[in-house]
């Protein structure tokens, strides 16, 4: 007998969400945040130890025999919120959820324990833009050291341990040291990406890479709905916040009906993006219905994200154009997001194989 997933938040939960919002509030603000991206240095390191040592947020996923937290899936997609409404530029998806992930399938204890403490920083080297499930490129073995180029890899700068996947069928952890990282241009400051090179570069195999890429995209897939969910709450609030401040022929803007219909429609599409998140973070948390369930979440949030962060700058009016104001690293990190780990439509595909329902 199947049981309805319980989407409202616990009680620990909201506390969590409360700690995580309070720390980010203090050293995460926008105009932080902005002057981050125009430095060499785009993510913010001292936050990240703040989240991961101080807090233990690092470990969530990780059981506490191996020195993590031994929470679930929908604590991760709770710290994801927090973090997307302020686009923390910290590596926690990629580290905290992708490359923990990829770990947990392999079973490598002692790379496990340095990650969910916050010693170490792993990054996946696949593509940001990879779906669970689909092709990769992977690294080539020769003579015991690896080759190649990866591209589009998320987080790459910020990385201790590369977890390339090779042409062997195994997956590999890399010293950063070992390899080239070099920036790529990209949409989202915050999360920049780059290009990991390797030249007879060491690996240590930790495990098969197909089950460990797939799990780990998977989970990055489900949980990005979250952060997703986020972005859309802080347009949608700050918005309404405006709206409700903003005068024009001495009276609120936000008293004018064409607008109060357009963040009504918003309002509704946040909560259903709100549904299909806690649903993805519940079903990886519990293993019911899993791919069915990231593979909704994710067809729905990129295109619901985006159009809260779109219409946010356009209700905000001239502020919402100007670099100063916080807008346009929510639209950047809704765009970026409704490309990574597969576009809505890739994921409509897959569900559409999943049900069994054919293309017309």
């Amino acid at each position: 007998m199947s049981t309805q997933p319980d989407l409202l938040y616990s009680e620990e939960e909201e506390a969590l969400r409360a700690a995580v919002r309070d720390l980010l509030t203090d050293h995460c603000d926008a105009a932080g945040v902005i002057a981050r991206t125009e430095s060499g240095a785009p993510h913010d390191l001292a936050l990240w130890k703040s989240l991961a040592d101080g807090m233990g947020l690092a470990g969530l996923l990780v059981p506490e025999a191996l020195g993590g937290q031994g929470a679930t899936h929908r604590e991760a997609a709770v710290v994801l919120e927090e973090l997307g409404r302020a686009v923390a530029p910290v590596p926690y998806l990629s580290s905290a959820v992708v490359a923990t992930e990829a770990l947990l399938a392999c079973g490598d204890e002692e790379l496990l324990g340095r990650l969910a403490s916050g010693r170490a920083i792993g990054v996946l080297a696949v593509g940001l833009h990879a779906a669970p499930g689909a092709g990769h490129r992977t690294a080539r073995l020769e003579n015991g050291s690896l080759h190649g180029e990866l591209t589009g890899v998320a987080d790459a700068a910020a990385a201790d341990v590369l977890l390339v996947p090779a042409d062997d069928g195994g997956l590999y952890a890399v010293p950063a040291e070992a390899a080239a990282v070099t920036p790529q241009v990209s949409f989202d400051l915050t999360r920049p990406v780059a290009t990991v090179t390797l030249d007879a570069a060491p690996g240590r195999r930790v495990g098969d890479a197909e089950p460990a890429v797939r799990r780990a995209l998977r989970a990055g897939a489900g949980l990005l709905a979250s952060e997703q969910l986020g972005v859309a709450d802080w347009a949608l609030t700050e918005t309404v916040r405006y709206l409700k401040e903003r005068k024009q022929f001495n009276r609120p803007v936000g008293g004018f009906q064409a607008l109060k219909h357009r963040l009504a429609q918003l309002w509704l599409e946040v909560v259903s993006l709100r549904a299909a998140a806690r649903a993805a973070a519940d079903a990886l948390a519990t293993g019911a219905d899993t791919d069915v369930t990231v593979a909704v979440a994710q067809a729905y949030a990129g295109p619901v994200a985006v159009r809260a962060t779109e219409e946010a700058v356009q209700l905000h009016g001239g502020i919402g154009m100007t670099w100063e104001h916080p807008a346009h690293l929510h639209l950047k990190r809704a765009k970026a997001d409704s490309i990574a780990y597969g576009t809505a439509g890739a994921h409509r595909e897959a569900l559409a194989a999943l049900v069994d329902l054919q293309a017309p």
